[in-house]
């Protein structure tokens, strides 16, 4: 049993302050759980469980159990099987799904929505969303993992939400999935607003996280009040939490949503307008193409800005949030620079600012280099090494896509403060007028060049070191 320590207040201003507290969280907690409870008294629901038996579902890819007890559906976790999936025969395009689920702490689980299986795709395995279930603490629970595909695309990173999951005890998930968008809500509180158009149609099914080495065998996973409603959509959604942001995967186009936030495209998926060469006055003739709505640079000879040379945005910037989708080939090197300044470097070598890496860390052995790490990807190039900063309990490598993968960088700078994101996991923050930030530079490659890092305004650049690297979806808005 926890022990309690009383202490006394310091005043009476501190104890009403308190009371204050539990009487708004209560009533925050009492009007979502209204909001709850009104969302299963509206709409023309249809039930995916009987309650009785699994008719409508069979079970895919593992070997673990499910069966129902009690009006639930109840799965059990087994040593040294693949994920298994309970699915339904039936498939669904536009929906809103509600689910009630408990799954015992120390195991992972999740629902699928928009999934599927195909023989000739990473044999015949689930792929498809998965709206996550998480004990830990990291507490990703009604965060978006793309099973078997591109892995987390709306991880739950510094959301209010992350606190709404009850451990040891049941938590009703809502989904909307209604063309591009898939919005969650955990408890009746927003975790996600995704805008993606990869799948539009699939079943939903009921994961048991694999479980190997022995660990947290015979977990327990339950649901129950599985329904789902798909006619009279529009009537029925809910209001978005404007504290819960937007994420768009739509190539090279602005939502709705982007544009009222000032975003816009850098490029625009056809030409290299507001683009031109870093030691040039006009775009590259040679060495970057445009095709199917992504920017590459080509492969030379893996040298720094020995081929066509960098590009940079016509326009200059100070305060930023700036997106690019990036996709490497094996063994490639890269960057995003920003603060850039062409005229600092006009010898060999690529132009001057603060970087954005963007490397294969396994193959390339530029990651080697450098003090701790401090050239890998989303590093600030040869100053701060990229690390987890929003899920501590995992490695970087778990949000890193491979070559021949889309990843998401994501820049922030408002006034002196600066952050690299990675695929939505934050690693790297710092403070550009800081005196920590003059000395790594004093130690850096970048000791000989002054001020540097601190203009007021620069260029963007996205760099060639001789290797191939695609772009796309680089969008901007400015503070």
């Amino acid at each position: 049993m926890e022990k309690r320590q009383n202490t006394p207040s310091r005043s009476l201003s501190a104890y009403f302050a308190r009371c204050a507290f539990f009487a708004v969280a209560a009533f925050i907690s009492v009007n979502s759980y209204a909001a709850l409870a009104d969302s299963h008294s509206e709409g023309n629901w249809t039930p995916l469980f009987n309650g009785k038996d699994l008719e409508g579902w069979e079970k895919v890819n593992g070997d673990a159990p499910f069966e129902v007890i009690d009006d639930m559906i109840v799965g059990t976790s087994i040593a040294d099987t693949p994920n298994t999936f309970l699915r339904t025969t039936q498939t669904f395009d536009d929906f809103i799904l509600e689910y009630d689920i408990w799954v015992d702490n120390g195991v992972n689980s999740g629902v699928q929505i928009r999934s599927n299986i195909d023989p000739d795709y990473r044999d015949g395995k689930v792929f498809g969303y998965q709206v996550e279930t998480d004990t830990s603490d990291r507490a990703f629970t009604g965060g978006i993992y793309d099973e078997q595909r591109r892995g987390w695309i709306y991880p739950v990173a510094h959301q209010p939400s992350r606190d709404a999951f009850i451990r040891g005890g049941w938590n009703t998930i809502r989904v909307e999935a209604i063309g591009h968008s898939i919005k969650t809500w955990l408890n009746g509180q927003q975790v996600t607003r995704l805008v993606d158009d990869a799948t539009s149609s699939g079943f939903i099914g009921l994961q048991i996280h694999s479980v190997w080495r022995g660990s947290k065998v015979d977990g327990k996973f339950r649901w129950r009040n599985i329904r789902i409603m798909t006619e009279d959509l529009d009537k029925h959604q809910w209001a978005d939490d404007p504290q819960v942001r937007e994420i768009s995967y739509l190539d090279n186009q602005l939502t709705d949503y982007e544009k009222r936030k000032g975003f816009r495209l850098l490029f625009d998926g056809k030409s290299s307008e507001g683009w031109m060469g870093a030691k040039l006055n006009d775009f590259p003739t040679s060495g970057w193409t445009i095709e199917d709505g992504v920017l590459r640079v080509e492969a030379t000879d893996g040298g720094e800005s020995t081929g066509p040379g960098d590009i940079i945005t016509t326009d200059k910037f100070s305060n930023f949030e700036l997106i690019v989708d990036f996709k490497i080939t094996e063994g490639a090197n890269s960057g995003i620079k920003y603060f850039v300044d062409p005229e600092l470097n006009k010898g060999p070598g690529s132009a001057i600012g603060l970087e954005f890496q963007i490397l294969d860390d396994q193959r390339h052995p530029d990651a080697k280099n450098g003090v701790a790490g401090n050239r890998t990807m989303a590093s600030l190039y040869d100053l701060i090494t990229a690390e987890n900063l929003t899920d501590t309990a995992s490695a970087k490598e778990r949000y890193v896509r491979g070559p021949g993968n889309w990843n998401r960088a994501r820049i922030v700078v408002n006034q002196g403060q600066i952050e690299h994101w990675l695929n939505g996991i934050k690693m790297v923050e710092f403070d550009r007028d800081s005196q920590l930030f003059t000395a790594l530079v004093a130690y850096s490659k970048y000791k000989d060049w002054p001020n540097f890092g601190r203009l007021a305004q620069g260029h963007i650049l996205l760099q060639d070191h001789g290797n191939e690297v695609h772009f796309k979806n680089i969008k901007i808005r400015e503070f």
